[in-house]
């Protein structure tokens, strides 16, 4: 079973070729989000392990719940389910541009990607707890898997 990972360079390359793909006319197979709006939120999400979005903290129940969900997609390899709650500054429900969401979300993986390498992850993320660089590549690719297959690409 392949745990695919934002910091190999293959499964890298191949989020940027599905984000590539996209158009402006691309339409979602499920949830509320146009694909610009879906862009920011990709962005919004990359935006936490780069340290420019903080995170409300949660209660001990939902923090249970976050870890234990890691836990889960670990051992299982599963994918992100349809229509998930989210924290409310990581919701897009505005006009965006395409292309200029599509161009800052390109440059946010770019960037993420340095701090990978510099292991300038955070050690904590407030809903799935103590994190390493492993679990950040895992999750913002299952996180970004989940939207280009809503997508279609």
């Amino acid at each position: 079973m392949v745990k695919k990972s934002l910091h190999n360079p293959i499964y890298f390359e191949e989020i940027i070729k599905r984000i590539s793909d996209l158009t402006e006319n691309s339409q979602a197979k499920w949830g509320k989000m146009d694909v610009a709006q879906m862009l920011r939120h990709c962005n919004s999400v990359l935006q936490v392990p780069l340290k420019k979005i903080e995170l409300p903290n949660i209660n001990r129940i939902f923090g249970a719940i976050g870890i234990l969900t890691k836990l889960e997609m670990q051992i299982f390899n599963n994918g992100i389910p349809r229509n998930m709650p989210t924290f409310q500054k990581l919701i897009i429900n505005f006009e965006c541009d395409f292309d200029e969401e599509k161009e800052k979300l390109l440059r946010t993986l770019d960037e993420y990607i340095i701090n990978s390498k510099k292991d300038n992850l955070p050690d904590r993320h407030v809903l799935f707890g103590k994190m390493k660089k492993k679990d950040w590549g895992f999750l913002e690719y299952k996180h970004l898997n989940h939207h280009l297959k809503q997508f279609n690409v």
